[in-house]
């Protein structure tokens, strides 16, 4: 004789629904934190360090071999001096929307002069980078010198 398992009673709210199905992640968040941490010019050794969480896990993130839970976003994310946010496409906030305004309004020569700034300011200590602001409001006051003169000379032919 056979026994049958019992029969899983089925919410009447739910009985003739279908399942929905799982869709795969339209965001690859490993790739995204790799595009990030690169951007920021940090190792997975600096996010280890950061996190405490190991390399070997960031990389099978990264790899996409691993899925990190919300928590785990946030510590990264938190190692990144980024938002949360940052890491999902399309949850742009009002804050990202003035600083795209603000790039915007900025030459490529500018951009790149920033960027280079961001990549060594993450090793600066909080007085460190007042005093570069100090040096660079202080730099910005001097008056230049006034142009000089391109005086034309004739060729001796």
């Amino acid at each position: 004789m056979r026994v049958r398992a019992p029969l899983r009673k089925i919410p009447a709210g739910l009985r003739g629904v279908e399942p929905v199905p799982k869709e795969k992640p339209k965001v690859n968040i490993g790739e995204v934190i790799r595009s990030y941490r690169g951007q920021r010019g940090l190792s997975q050794g600096d996010i280890e360090r950061r996190t405490g969480l190991l390399r070997c896990y960031l990389s099978r993130v990264e790899n996409g071999h691993t899925v990190p839970s919300l928590e785990t976003l946030a510590k990264i994310a938190e190692a990144m001096e980024i938002a949360l946010a940052d890491f999902f496409p399309g949850a742009e906030t009002p804050r990202d929307r003035d600083t795209q305004k603000m790039l915007g309004e900025l030459s490529e020569d500018e951009i790149r002069f920033l960027s280079e700034i961001k990549k060594y300011s993450t090793t600066l200590s909080d007085g460190d980078k007042r005093l570069v602001l100090a040096m660079i409001r202080k730099m910005a006051t001097v008056i230049p010198p006034p142009p000089r003169k391109v005086v034309a000379r004739r060729s001796a032919y």
